[in-house]
């Protein structure tokens, strides 16, 4: 989870120019809302200048300078005008705070959308190797987790600030206008508050950083487990799992009560300090009032503006943390955003030959360093052909249809259609050529038509139907309620394995592709099934070429050749026949199957 420790400067000029390219589209909606935040800050600092005039005209009978208008002398009256200034000033401050709340919050839906958005779409560009080396936990925690950070900061936080620092400009200003005397008393807490805030600072930043740490634990652990809930069931490891994530859990807890530790000291700290503050006024009042020095509802107004003068000190603190969090998290998103796929397009992209020859010349293909999955690997597929590839477990059988369809780029050789480099081609159009049925059939949350069709337009209920029935799978979904609008549960859990199969031979035929590549994809139905598919098998491959990876030797007998793969290396080819005479690995593999066949058969006779 290394990935996830970094904080991250405070300040960061660079991406906070990127952030602020997300707002830059709404910077009506941006500059409505700080005009409303100056105006805010303007209003909420009015009522004790309001309170100061009622005290000093009315109930000590102060002259009152630097007034805007002529308060009139009877008390009645000038005290009613007064409230209803006061109870105007009021109105204004909530309605300018919900003004910049509502403005910034949408503002910060809008930017957050099109983040999560550019998010989505580099993912979707993002080579297979990516996957392989992050969890997927720790990708959902940036889409998630981590934009809500940044959303925080958009819609709070820099409101927050801002307004907190227009607040202390103007709450300053009026303090200085009123008694300097008694803002350098106000001014003399601020170097022990700024203490305060520094080590709580220092304190929740590192809870807060074990906080996002242990979150993304816990997003991957629930991730994985999840997914494996049958097997962590079936091996009945659930007090173990629940072990692992009580050790995750707790670590995610004690971040927590660190953070509140921190944030339980902080505040009682904070009040205590404007509370000595209030007492220093009182003080300075009791002395100077007699004298003529200040008025009373100077000292009054004093007393509301210290309270007010310390709120925001206290609020900047928080949100320090709030900007260093959505720092830190801005940093892992644009890392992402900035990651480059190691699968590119071509400048000068070259048009795919149609129906021509694949050629595989002299692969070598390594997931990692030199642990060569592929050893020079030359071998041709022509128009129409079936080819079917059969190895041990690790022999480098799906490796090859990955670097057909350009998951990963040969380190050594090429691959060529119709004597061209695929890395010549666009990796979307390559991949338009094929239809893929893996061994491990994956559906998506829907009804079965859009499992189908996967969203590609042009698709006809017509060419729907046609595909199923080729699979003689058309009775089934008949059979069902709902029909092609039956709904499919998450990854296809209310049907069966074998189902689930037949509609992704459905997905793959009703795509028209000029290339089938079946994957061990019959290694995971029962016998009908695969009986059902084989059937169909002769009409599924006709006129198409077809590369067929399987286990099951008798799935691919009438295949027009076989390729025989050992340890990343092409030992034979040739059709199931000429594989037989040669009496080698492909023998032995049939032997092998053909003796364990018999032997269950055998074993079921006698039961």
């Amino acid at each position: 989870m290394q990935a996830d420790e970094p904080i991250g400067k405070l300040y960061d000029g660079r991406m906070l120019r990127r952030l602020a390219l997300y707002l830059k589209p709404y910077r009506r909606s941006v500059a409505a809302t700080l005009f409303l935040v100056a105006l805010h800050g303007l209003f909420d600092s009015l009522g004790p200048l309001l309170t100061r005039y009622a005290v000093d005209r009315y109930f000590t009978h102060t002259p009152v300078t630097a007034l805007p208008f002529e308060l009139p002398a009877d008390p009645a009256r000038g005290l009613t005008l007064l409230s209803i200034a006061y109870l105007s000033v009021v109105i204004l401050t909530l309605i300018t705070e919900f003004g910049m709340t509502l403005l910034m919050n949408r503002t910060g839906q809008y930017a957050m959308f099109d983040l999560r958005r550019d998010l989505m779409a580099r993912l979707h560009r993002l080579d297979i190797a990516y996957f392989d080396r992050n969890p997927i936990g720790r990708i959902v925690t940036r889409v998630t987790s981590d934009v809500d950070m940044l959303n925080e900061l958009f819609s709070s936080g820099l409101v927050a600030i801002l307004g907190d620092l227009l607040m202390l400009l103007w709450l300053l200003g009026i303090l200085l206008s009123l008694s300097p005397g008694m803002t350098l008393i106000v001014l003399a807490a601020a170097p022990l508050v700024f203490a305060a805030t520094m080590r709580f600072r220092a304190d929740v930043a590192g809870s807060n950083r074990r906080i996002r740490t242990a979150v993304a634990r816990i997003n991957a652990f629930l991730q994985e487990h999840i997914n494996g809930m049958s097997v962590v069931q079936l091996f009945n490891r659930e007090f173990r799992s629940r072990q692992d994530f009580a050790a995750i859990n707790r670590d995610h807890m004690e971040a927590y009560k660190d953070s509140i530790h921190a944030y339980g000291w902080f505040y009682p700290v904070v009040e205590f300090l404007s509370m000595m503050t209030l007492a220093g006024l009182l003080v300075y009042g009791g002395v100077s009032i007699p004298g003529g020095a200040v008025s009373l509802g100077t000292v009054v107004a004093f007393f509301q503006y210290a309270i007010r003068f310390f709120r925001p000190i206290q609020d900047l603190s928080e949100k320090y943390n709030v900007l260093q969090a959505a720092t830190a998290a801005g940093e892992r998103i644009f890392q992402l955003l900035d990651t480059v796929p190691a699968i590119q397009a071509p400048p000068s992209p070259v048009a795919i030959p149609a129906g021509t020859t694949i050629a595989f010349e002299n692969v070598w293909f390594a997931y990692k360093d030199e642990d060569w999955v592929l050893r020079d690997v030359s071998l041709t597929i022509r128009p129409g052909e079936t080819i079917a590839v059969v190895g041990h477990t690790g022999a480098g059988k799906t490796t090859l249809t990955n670097l057909l369809l350009r998951f990963y780029d040969v380190q050594r050789g090429r691959i060529t259609i119709g004597g061209v480099d695929i890395r010549e081609f666009r990796p979307d159009e390559l991949r338009g050529l094929f239809s893929v049925v893996l061994q491990d059939p994956w559906l998506f949350t829907g009804d079965i038509r859009s499992n189908i069709t996967l969203g590609t337009p042009g698709l006809t209920e017509e060419q729907i139907r046609l595909a199923a029935r080729r699979v003689n799978l058309l009775a089934f979904i008949d059979s069902l309620p709902g029909g092609l609008s039956e709904q499919v549960a998450e990854r296809g859990a209310n049907f069966s394995t074998g189902q689930k199969q037949l509609i992704s031979f459905a997905r793959a035929l009703a795509h028209q592709p000029q290339i089938l590549i079946l994957d061990e994809a019959t290694s995971s139905v029962d016998t009908e099934t695969e009986i059902r598919i084989r059937i169909a098998q002769q009409e599924l491959l006709a006129g198409r070429t077809a590369i067929v990876i399987a286990h099951r030797l008798s799935t691919i007998q009438s295949a027009t050749r076989i390729l025989v793969f050992h340890k990343g290396q092409l030992l034979e080819a040739g059709t199931h026949t000429e594989l037989l005479v040669l009496r080698g690995i492909y023998w032995r593999l049939y032997e092998l199957q053909y003796s364990a066949h018999t032997a269950s058969s055998s074993k079921a006779d006698l039961s």
